[in-house]
């Protein structure tokens, strides 16, 4: 005797919502009906950017902000907004020197601001509030804070802001624990916050009254490690440090950690290299100081690719220096970190990609993968970008500043494109024109990257129904 199973109305709905759940789903941000593309979700990145730059630019201008009387000239203030919440570093008045301690902490919360992600931030209050998370805004955090999981998108959010503030923290109590053999206790404290607040988002500004960047604690083995540890820790991103940290053996981490790693180590030493070879007789940088030093001073100072600390002058460097140093400025720091640049991934994918095609090899192959066609086409197109924003911006400066050298110019372009912060000293001197030509690179080179890759990936993938003939033209 058969028995006919039929099922219920409850278990044909599981299995519809299960088939479903597994069946491709393509994500369209912005196609609601009715709205427009001004207001779509990958613009939120850019209006982050811009309402914290515009609060900070209004708040900084008020006069209890500065040392003296009225009001911060707009083209100053809205250059050290843009700068802090950019992370940048570029100055055109000292800080310790010019802005009070309320303009200085303001300064700090745009940094932390900046540093963190605008985005990070205000999903994270989301989620403590208890609020529901769109796709649109998951698609949005991916990549702001570069995982490639979906599903885990609100946990890795909240971790993503207790590791920033944690290391944070930490990096303050051993600050504290030197700086308070230096200052007094309530001094010692504000210093401490601002260092490493700096250091780890890779800001670049400096609040020690005593010192021009960081060149008065040149040879203070504990202050200047300390800081040069949080600036590579903020370089590398979370994902990679925690890859590192679960895995620890090299052939388990992550084909990302392995590149980053990889790179990093590579720019750090050859850029240190570099400048000591470079300066080693300088009377003006590294000439004086005893050898250690000098290994010390060079090795700090490659670190800061990424930040734009300084324990001598740039702007007494060689021409080598300067150049050598605009490229490693370019490069920048891990992507998903708090460092600019167009990120040693993307400079890694370019050079696997230029030396298969020397090479007649149609892959790009890298640690034993192959790196996807599409994340090879986008590293040119970033490239691409970055190309065009620190040369637009090298041209409107120098058209607006005849009188200083073109080298300058380029290195203060790319500092500013880079989100890094190193200057030969031309900042303070530049007109409003060209203040507000780099205010706008620091904008563009801290958001457009990550909108250009947010775009691509929310665009569904467009296969053509028709195919153009092919015809050869002449290269090279």
């Amino acid at each position: 005797m058969s028995t006919t199973w039929h099922p219920k109305p409850s278990d044909v709905v599981i299995r519809r919502r299960r088939q479903q759940e597994l069946e491709p789903v393509h994500i369209e941000l912005g196609a609601v009906r009715g709205h427009s593309r001004v207001f779509e979700p990958t613009m939120i990145l850019a209006y982050s950017f811009i309402i914290i730059i515009a609060v900070g630019t209004g708040l900084l201008m008020l006069p209890f902000t500065h040392h003296g009387e009225g009001f911060v000239p707009f083209a100053d203030a809205l250059f050290t907004a843009t700068s802090a919440a950019t992370v940048t570093g570029l100055v055109t008045q000292s800080t310790p020197e010019f802005w009070t301690r309320s303009g200085q902490i303001i300064i700090l919360v745009l940094i932390f601001a900046g540093g963190l992600g605008i985005i990070t931030i205000a999903t994270s209050l989301l989620i403590l509030a208890g609020q529901r998370i769109s796709l649109s805004q998951r698609l949005l955090m991916r990549e702001a804070i570069g995982t490639s999981n979906f599903g885990d998108i609100t946990r890795v959010t909240i971790q993503v802001v207790f590791w920033a503030i944690g290391i944070q923290a930490a990096g303050f109590v051993v600050l504290l624990a030197g700086l308070i053999t230096i200052y007094p206790p309530s001094e010692a404290i504000w210093q401490a916050a601002f260092q490493t607040v700096s250091a780890f988002n890779n800001a670049g500004f400096t609040s020690l009254l005593e010192s021009e960047s960081l060149i008065g604690f040149q040879s203070n083995k504990f202050l200047i490690p300390v800081i040069g540890l949080l600036i590579v820790l903020g370089s590398l991103s979370y994902w990679v440090i925690i890859d590192s940290v679960h895995h620890r053996q090299w052939a388990r981490l992550t084909l990302n950690t392995k590149i980053v790693l990889a790179t990093t180590l590579g720019l750090i030493t050859v850029g240190a290299l570099v400048l000591l070879l470079a300066e080693y007789t300088n009377p003006r940088t590294l000439g004086p100081l005893p050898l250690l030093d000098k290994l010390f001073t060079a090795l700090f100072q490659s670190i800061n690719r990424t930040a734009g600390f300084s324990t001598i002058e740039i702007g007494e460097t060689t021409s080598v220096v300067q150049v050598f140093y605009t490229l490693l400025m370019f490069i920048g720091g891990a992507s998903a970190s708090v460092a600019g640049g167009i990120k040693v991934t993307t400079a890694a994918i370019l050079a696997g990609f230029l030396v298969a095609s020397l090479r007649g090899r149609d892959r790009t192959v890298m640690f034993g993968k192959t790196i996807p066609h599409l994340q090879v086409q986008w590293a040119l197109v970033i490239l691409g970008i970055a190309f065009f924003g620190v040369g637009t911006t090298a041209v409107v400066v120098s058209l607006a500043e005849p009188d200083i050298e073109l080298l300058d110019i380029l290195f203060e372009s790319v500092s500013a494109f880079g989100t890094v912060g190193f200057s030969t000293g031309i900042t303070s001197n530049l007109s409003d024109i060209s203040l507000f030509a780099l205010s706008a690179s620091m904008f563009i080179g801290r958001v457009v990257p990550p909108m250009m890759i947010l775009l691509a990936l929310a665009s569904p993938t467009q296969i053509a129904t028709h195919h153009y003939a092919k015809e050869d033209i002449v290269i090279g």
